[in-house]
């Protein structure tokens, strides 16, 4: 970029905090020249091995260093006084979902960073899927038609064994618990596909092996456009290796069914724009994959991120694919989630 290489401080240096910083840190155009991170061990090994200045707080690296941008990830609770100090400072920023704990907040963090005309993003790393974003196009050019229903499902064996009452996944404080761990990226799939409910039903949830959080979740999904969504999370399904999205649509015209590695499409008559034929026609991931240049946990989230730095480089059209309204609005839709579970609790299952 014009004036050198744009400097990057990342806050949290944990598993998603040291993978953001390989897949940035793989840009020519970027330098990360500071990390805030609470472990003396984890500063010890970075000053060492990267070279990079070390904070215990992300007050004392906002005020000392010249970053023009940020990688936040830190526990949920933190991250409002985070951004609000880097947005004085005017500093881009990208967050990790599920980016803030109250919709309110997040609207407020979201008003402040456009105001300032800063880049802002939160990592729901599904809207980088080529498979979803393929699925995107398909809806907004009516492929199917008007939608009828959606089934959206998400897999994975993270808790499979009895818990303690301790570590960040215990605690919604923290972002844990199967509704913000991982039902946030199966609600924000929804909202970017068709976006908010109109209204969220009949929402049970399940403490399988956790004590303090749920380990399932289902509900239903009401739109405006007469469409219903079912959502059903379990992260305690040891059939599953790896997390699983199983998304299905059912429109007017026939149905798209997808997963992270392809996309299947029923059609009741011939589709020329796509040359798909009446009847079941095949999108592998193969096909429309982009091209990386450097890969850690997915393709996505190198697009990511690569997609942050675009944008700040790009002052023409600085909107992310996923921005701190876009993860305000879904918060909004998790705490409707929330809401409607404890009604369910107080009425049909006391």
């Amino acid at each position: 970029m014009a004036g050198g290489n744009l400097k990057v401080g990342i806050v949290g240096e944990g598993r998603m905090g040291i993978t953001h910083h390989s897949i940035i840190n793989s840009r020519p155009d970027v330098q990360v020249t500071a990390i805030a991170d609470p472990s003396t061990v984890v500063n010890t090994l970075i000053e060492k091995y990267v070279k990079v200045r070390t904070y215990k707080n992300a007050a004392d690296m906002l005020d000392r260093e010249p970053l023009q941008a940020i990688l936040v990830c830190t526990p949920p609770a933190l991250n409002f006084d985070i951004l609000s100090l880097a947005s004085r400072k005017g500093i881009h920023a990208f967050v990790e979902k599920p980016f803030m704990l109250s919709s309110s907040d997040g609207f407020e963090i979201a008003k402040l960073f456009d105001e300032a005309g800063l880049v802002n993003q939160a990592g729901y790393v599904i809207r980088f899927n080529c498979i979803f974003v393929k699925v995107k196009q398909y809806l907004d050019e009516g492929l199917v038609g008007r939608v009828v229903r959606i089934r959206n499902e998400m897999y994975s064996s993270t808790i499979i064994r009895p818990q303690e009452e301790s570590g960040w996944r215990a605690s919604h404080a923290s972002g844990g618990g199967v509704i913000y761990e991982m039902s946030s990226h199966a609600i924000d799939l929804m909202n970017f596909l068709f976006g908010r409910p109109a209204k969220v039903i009949g929402t049970c949830t399940t403490q399988l092996f956790s004590k303090t959080v749920e380990d399932i979740v289902s509900s239903a999904f009401l739109y405006r456009t007469g469409a219903i969504g079912s959502l059903y999370v379990n992260w305690s399904d040891a059939s599953f290796r790896k997390p699983a999205s199983k998304l299905e649509i059912f429109g007017e015209k026939g149905k798209i069914v997808a997963d992270q590695h392809g996309i299947k499409v029923f059609l009741t008559q011939d589709d020329d724009r796509h040359g798909f034929t009446k009847g079941w026609n095949n999108v592998y991931i193969t096909d429309i994959a982009p091209n990386v240049p450097f890969y850690v946990r997915g393709l996505d989230f190198t697009d990511q991120l690569y997609h942050f730095v675009d944008k700040i480089q790009s002052p023409a059209d600085r909107r992310t694919r996923c921005s701190f309204a876009d993860a305000a609005e879904t918060m909004a839709v998790i705490e409707e989630v929330f809401r409607d579970s404890e009604n369910v609790k107080r009425e049909f299952l006391k």
